[in-house]
């Protein structure tokens, strides 16, 4: 996986998050979502990624990921428990998710800038 490859495989989970709000069925598990090892970014951050872990920026990519995954699963919480999961309040700009969505990313960014 490239870091381009990883930024979208990253940016699909806002997708998902999305569709999953607006019928929340079940299909996303809360214990699943919160492991940050799972996804496809998880798997190149713990694998081939692991490369990079003498740069400063894995760490912090590690760290920023790993709260994007316990911000998804609490956005599925609520959603799950009939919260309010409107797209402003769950994903909106001001969000903890989209702040860790965006952290990740920039993190991502920063690796590749030095790789």
């Amino acid at each position: 996986m490239d870091f381009d490859e990883a930024i979208k495989a990253h940016s699909s989970w806002k997708m998902k998050l999305s569709t999953y709000l607006r019928k929340p069925d079940g299909s996303l598990k809360v214990s699943e979502i919160q492991v940050d090892n799972k996804c496809a970014l998880g798997q190149w951050i713990y694998g081939e990624g692991a490369k990079y872990s003498s740069l400063p920026e894995y760490a912090t990519l590690k760290q920023e990921h790993a709260k994007f995954h316990k911000a998804a699963a609490q956005v599925v919480y609520k959603a799950d428990s009939g919260q309010d999961t409107s797209e402003e309040t769950a994903l909106g700009t001001k969000s903890e998710f989209t702040s860790a969505s965006s952290a990740v990313v920039s993190a991502i960014m920063a690796i590749r800038r030095k790789a």
